[in-house]
């Protein structure tokens, strides 16, 4: 007669899971940045994203450790195999170069934000190309936006940075998620909370996704890990959960 332990072992094959040869075998890690407030390594539990993932892995049977670095350096972790992924991420088809793209989870409008009274209006982007329009190194906006070569943009590392320009007058527009923006000016520039403003309509209602680095060898079975996990919340309302306790 089997031990029990071997038809865990079976059945973790037999489902595409990663098998445990050490005690840390189940242990991954994600790189990110700090984007609050969906997530931030000092908010409460790493914040809705963080808790999201991690959950969803740990669905799987995988522990997750978070490495909160600047976003161009949280990418270029993931894509160099330091990492195992990074994570919050816009779609983009060039994504798929580099890294295997998770199901998607929920997110939040992206737009522009500007001073309250200036005369910036705009139907097509082409009516902004007289702009300097603040964007954060390494980001992915829409595709549309981020092939304007006709756009001036002028790039920061982080988004408080491209606030504290707006606030300073030395860009005309901010290119950030809503709720985003509002946070850091709630949180970071509560003197001119009032003073900026977000323009409606968003330019596009943006889902989130985790990113696997292709040269991981456990590439396959980590985003399958995932997206079962994550697929589990969904069916048990954890989604929903999890994001109202956070405010969303």
């Amino acid at each position: 007669m089997k031990k029990k332990g071997s038809w865990i072992v079976l059945w973790l094959a037999f489902m595409g899971m990663a098998i445990p040869s050490t005690s840390d075998a189940f242990k991954i890690k994600l790189s990110t940045t700090d984007w609050k407030p969906y997530i931030g390594k000092t908010m409460k539990n790493n914040g809705y994203v963080a808790e999201l993932v991690k959950k969803a892995f740990k669905n799987s049977g995988y522990d997750v450790d978070i490495d909160f670095v600047p976003w161009a350096r949280a990418v270029k972790m993931a894509q160099d195999n330091k990492v195992n992924g990074y994570f919050p991420e816009y779609y983009s088809d060039s994504l798929k170069d580099n890294f295997l793209v998770s199901v998607p989870f929920p997110g939040g409008p992206l737009g522009f934000f500007m001073r309250k009274g200036e005369p910036i209006t705009f139907k097509t982007l082409k009516d902004l190309s007289s702009y300097k329009i603040g964007v954060v190194r390494g980001y992915i906006n829409t595709a549309e936006f981020d092939s304007a070569t006709y756009l001036t943009k002028d790039e920061a590392t982080d988004d408080l940075m491209n606030f504290n320009k707006l606030v300073k007058k030395r860009i005309d527009l901010v290119v950030c998620d809503k709720f985003v923006g509002l946070f850091i000016l709630g949180q970071d520039l509560p003197a001119h909370k009032d003073s900026i403003v977000f323009m409606n309509p968003p330019l596009e209602e943006k889902k989130l996704y985790i990113c696997i680095s292709k040269k991981d060898p456990k590439a396959e079975i980590l985003m399958k890990a995932f997206n079962a996990g994550y697929q589990k919340m969904k069916d048990a309302g954890d989604v929903d959960l999890i994001m109202k306790k956070n405010g969303f």
